[in-house]
């Protein structure tokens, strides 16, 4: 048996990491094991539970600060890979805690897997801390599983070995096909359907902010019928302006923090996406949902390219003219809407149990080496 860990932190990681658990689970030669940092808690708990997982392995948060948690984090995830024999860690997109078992990794010479490898804007402000973390796990990583053949592209061009790269789809499509098979998500409302509105990025904190929630005090005011349903981030640099801007809009409902189920349901019941998220543009599409992206960059421009997403940034002006345009314009909106998901056919998780058991059944892995 080969012992494996997986390490998340986030909502977004424990969303595209429970399949790959799952399938897992499912084999005979794997013992895995997860591990919770604790960098999102109460987010996470209801996420882990949507999905049916209960981490083996809980870290205590340090302190509320990023630097408080990454140094406390460090330490404790060093005193689990010295407790037993690692076969393999696993890791998913670019988030703290992704480095830092990235990084736990590699200092204990235990092969790495980087789930959703290869994503990059080229900026390293945008999206930060991001974009700089993604690109260094890349350097510590054995086994890069690139979503799309632009993800693919970009790990070749920065000189990794194509033996240590393997195309699988995202593994979003896949809890997106749990979800619909154990938690029975299908669209459940008649008409139009209502406008999903989210934002966390921190690169819009502060007066993109407030654009965003003037553009859409605007638009409820210029379709009145339209309903808008905006679940808040906790943080309170977006309560703040959410609050003030849209409390007491009447056709402006918002709410905590959808779990995992319920976003779900909620982009089932769209008829339209405003986004600067990054999961939301590739879990969109599945439901014929068009995306507009309040951002300058993406990292997955293949939902743009694909026509089922649009990059508008987050000024007032963009945003009110577009939801007006394609409120208006059956043609476009239609296009959009029958564009499909460029992500991935839900079968990611198996493509990545396939290539780690080839692997593993010869002879253990090894670190990659520098090309």
């Amino acid at each position: 048996m080969h012992n494996i860990l997986i390490v998340s932190g986030t909502r977004p990681e424990i969303i595209k990491l429970a399949p790959l658990y799952h399938a897992l689970r499912e084999t005979g030669w794997a013992r895995v094991q997860w591990l919770h940092t604790g960098q999102h808690e109460e987010m996470a708990s209801q996420i882990l539970a949507c999905f049916d997982v209960v981490p083996d392995i809980t870290l205590k948060r340090a302190g509320s600060s990023l630097l408080e948690f990454s140094t406390g984090c460090r330490q404790q995830l060093d005193a689990v890979m010295t407790q037993q024999d690692w076969s393999l860690v696993i890791v998913q997109g670019d988030t703290e805690s992704a480095f830092l078992g990235a990084l736990a990794a590699f200092h204990n010479r235990v092969p790495l897997a980087h789930v959703e490898a290869g994503l990059r804007t080229y900026n390293l402000n945008r999206p930060f801390p991001e974009e700089g973390l993604r690109q260094m796990i890349s350097r510590l990583t054995r086994f890069h599983f690139p979503p799309t053949e632009r993800s693919l592209v970009a790990l070749q061009t920065e000189g990794i070995a194509d033996e240590y790269i393997y195309m699988t789809g995202n593994t979003v499509i896949d809890a997106q096909q749990w979800t619909r098979a154990h938690r029975g998500v299908k669209r459940s409302t008649e008409g139009r359907g209502h406008l999903l509105v989210t934002v966390h990025r921190r690169e819009n904190w502060g007066n993109d902010v407030a654009e965003i929630c003037h553009a859409i005090a605007e638009i409820a005011h210029l379709q009145p019928d339209l309903q808008v349903l905006f679940p808040v981030h906790l943080n309170p640099v977006i309560q703040g302006p959410v609050n003030a801007i849209l409390g007491g809009i009447a056709n402006v409902r918002l709410t905590s923090p959808l779990d995992y189920t319920q976003m779900q349901q909620a982009l089932a019941d769209a008829w339209l996406v405003l986004t600067d998220s990054g999961g939301l543009q590739e879990e969109a599409p599945t439901f014929g949902v068009p995306v507009l992206v309040l951002r300058e960059e993406t990292e997955r421009p293949e939902a743009v390219e694909a026509g089922c997403a649009l990059l508008i940034g987050p000024t007032r002006c963009a945003i009110v003219n577009e939801v007006t345009r394609l409120s208006k314009d059956t043609k476009a909106y239609t296009q959009m809407s029958l564009a499909g998901n460029p992500f991935g056919d839900g079968m990611a998780s198996r493509r990545i149990v396939d290539v780690l058991e080839r692997n593993f059944a010869t002879e253990p892995a090894a670190l990659a080496s520098v090309a």
